[in-house]
């Protein structure tokens, strides 16, 4: 008897492992992926396409977005700018995965303008395969069911004061324990100050609040950052950086855990974050306005700025958010100036190597041995993970892309301004 349960326990524990397994394989529920890293344990990915290239189908975007489709079985998920110059509206737009037909769309409200090269519908939806949230730039957070009906409704700013951010606002908020956490990192336009917002997800209504007080000056305590979830040692904690520092949360009460600086070690005024901090590997990784890129080591407490910061570098990123392969960190700059340094150590393993020339605002997502990111001008580069440069291929596409990719079921799903893109042919079951 003893060893037939052992047996059945075995058994249901291998079924849901692979359950799991499929679930990471199949879906794409946020901007960073299953895994909230840019990382898919997929294989067999397409490698190289082109507009008459192994594109399965593409369907026309009505304007510019930096937000990042979101798979999960049959649907994909889009935040969507209806005409930013024009109409000024945002929708939430649910596509059939295997057409790119649209399902439904739903109003997100008015308001749509455009803050330098981004709109207001940068934040990208999230799902947990039966509700999707989105939120956008003007504040509105909404959820809904697969077939679209409205759940719940937020207006962040009516309730808290209007973000005073120089670049508007563009963080996606982060799911975990049936909870979102919304930050609202910002200075430059307003003596508010800066918040972290834990929702309720399946009601909308707040669990609590909050504040986040920084040293930093003028634009610097602005943040456009998505939060990163640690898990460590049966523990859980929420990391956020901006304000010129890096912080953890205890996600039950929002009470800080720990936080270090170095991020600004200059004092300057303009030091507005942009990419989103980085976990993994007994590390947290976290960056400035590309100088300094910080390694914190994790199980600190307090100020751990003189204890816990491990390496640095002057290679970092502005906009684009890395991506490791658990042994090397690949940092793009803006210029498309890659690095990859040792994980442990931050030793210099190659670059600068040169990618397709243009500017990146797209965060490398990580598959299949490789890495992709696209140019603003809608080129991806594929090359592979690894300690020594080799670039496999070049792939240029119609539009102007902020958008990182997305990798769900065998295929790739790449926006532009003018097109979403569904790259290779879908896994067959």
């Amino acid at each position: 008897m003893k060893k037939l349960l052992i047996l059945v326990c075995a058994f249901f524990v291998l079924s849901a492992t692979l359950v799991l397994m499929a679930v990471r394989a199949d879906n794409w529920p946020n901007w960073r992926g299953p895994s909230l890293n840019g990382v898919s344990s997929e294989v067999d990915l397409p490698t190289k396409w082109g507009e008459a290239e192994n594109v399965s189908w593409k369907i026309a975007m009505p304007d510019r977005s930096g937000s990042t489709p979101v798979i999960w079985g049959e649907t994909i998920f889009l935040n969507v700018a209806e005409g930013t110059k024009t109409s000024g509206a945002l929708s939430l737009w649910a596509l059939n995965r295997k057409k790119g037909e649209l399902l439904w769309k739903q109003p997100l409200g008015a308001g749509d303008e455009m803050r330098r090269k981004q709109n207001m519908s940068s934040p990208s939806p999230i799902t947990d395969g039966r509700t999707v949230w989105v939120m956008t730039g003007t504040g509105v957070l909404k959820a809904f069911d697969f077939k679209g009906r409205e759940l719940w409704m937020r207006d962040i700013q009516k309730d808290y004061g209007r973000f005073g951010l120089n670049w508007g606002y563009a963080s996606t908020p982060l799911l975990y324990d049936n909870a979102l956490f919304v930050p609202v990192l910002h200075g430059m336009k307003t003596d508010d100050p800066s918040f972290l917002l834990k929702l309720d997800a399946r009601t909308g209504k707040t669990t609590w609040r909050v504040e986040r007080p920084t040293p930093a000056q003028v634009e610097s305590p602005d943040s456009y950052i998505t939060p990163a979830l640690l898990r460590e040692s049966g523990r859980v904690q929420v990391i956020l950086s901006g304000g010129d520092c890096v912080t953890a949360h205890d996600p039950r009460t929002g009470a800080e855990i720990w936080r270090a600086y170095g991020l600004n070690p200059t004092n300057m005024q303009f030091n507005r974050i942009v990419n989103s901090p980085l976990v993994g590997d007994g590390m947290v990784f976290a960056g400035s306005r590309s100088n300094p890129y910080l390694a914190v080591r994790t199980g600190g407490q307090g100020d751990v700025s003189s204890s816990h910061v491990a390496w640095t570098t002057p290679n970092g990123p502005d906009v684009a958010t890395p991506v490791s392969d658990g042994r090397y960190i690949y940092l793009i700059r803006e210029n498309g100036a890659l690095f990859a340094h040792d994980v442990k150590s931050g030793a210099l393993v190659y670059g600068p190597q040169r990618l397709a020339p243009g500017t990146y605002s797209a965060s490398p997502i990580l598959a299949d041995g490789k890495i992709y990111v696209t140019s603003e001008d809608g080129v991806t580069s594929v090359f592979r993970a690894g300690p020594k440069f080799e670039l496999l291929a070049e792939n240029q596409v119609n539009g102007y892309c902020l958008s990182t990719i997305a990798v769900s079921d065998g295929q790739l799903f790449l926006r532009t301004d003018k097109f979403l893109y569904c790259v290779g042919s879908r896994r067959v079951k």
